[in-house]
């Protein structure tokens, strides 16, 4: 059966059409409503739907191999959601293995969010990680040997991102963006990570000559 929803983000949503006027963002909901509902689209079913205004939001899309146009966010979010609903539907069914332990109602409801919670984040990573793996192959023409090799890729994404969902994210991101055949540390952070260690020595600097964190005593 088909998912009749996915997941949207208002805070992203006002984000990315930022400088957008009202019909581009009618017609930007509209195609990506198509995308949801048909896949994929031709230029013609882009055509027939927003017309000319397909020029000025163009950029929000890409052509897969087939030279049919998508937005990538709405796939991701599409992917997720259907390993979401699959995991809901195999804890009703029993299939996972949290689900055929007895536990008294409180605890199993808290374990039960619990684990949903790191079940989507699961998915999350995986869904970038699927990413990430058809980038090294069309870029590289690279592939894991092994699932031991894999893993160990992995675990340097988890290292790097301090086991934190959105970091790994950006992280990948990052290295797509920039062409890179590995993982780096985030360049904004370890700028961020400077220019708080400035601070810091500044603020020391002070409190040592004036004992505050200025020479106003401020």
């Amino acid at each position: 059966m088909k998912d009749p929803a996915f997941l949207f983000y208002p805070g992203d949503w006002l984000g990315g059409t930022l400088g957008m006027s009202f019909e581009e963002k009618g017609a930007y909901i509209d195609l990506l409503m198509l995308q949801f509902n048909r896949g994929h689209m031709t230029e013609h079913m882009i055509g027939q739907t927003v017309g000319q205004l397909w020029g000025q939001i163009s950029f929000k899309f890409k052509q897969d191999n087939k030279g049919l146009w998508y937005n990538e966010r709405l796939d991701i979010e599409k992917e997720k959601r259907q390993r979401y609903s699959e995991s809901r539907r195999n804890n009703i069914s029993g299939a996972n293995q949290h689900t055929k332990k007895a536990v008294k109602k409180r605890g199993h409801m808290t374990k039960h969010m619990e684990d949903e919670n790191k079940n989507e984040n699961k998915d999350i990573i995986e869904v970038y990680w699927d990413k990430w793996k058809k980038y090294k192959k069309d870029e590289f023409n690279f592939k894991y040997k092994s699932d031991v090799s894999e893993q160990a890729a992995k675990t340097e994404l988890l290292n790097l991102s301090g086991s934190n969902v959105e970091t790994a994210i950006k992280i990948i991101e990052q290295s797509i963006a920039n062409g890179w055949k590995g993982f780096f540390k985030l360049k904004n952070v370890d700028k961020n990570e400077r220019n708080n260690e400035n601070k810091r020595d500044v603020a020391n600097f002070y409190a040592t000559k004036y004992g505050s964190n200025s020479p106003n005593g401020n």
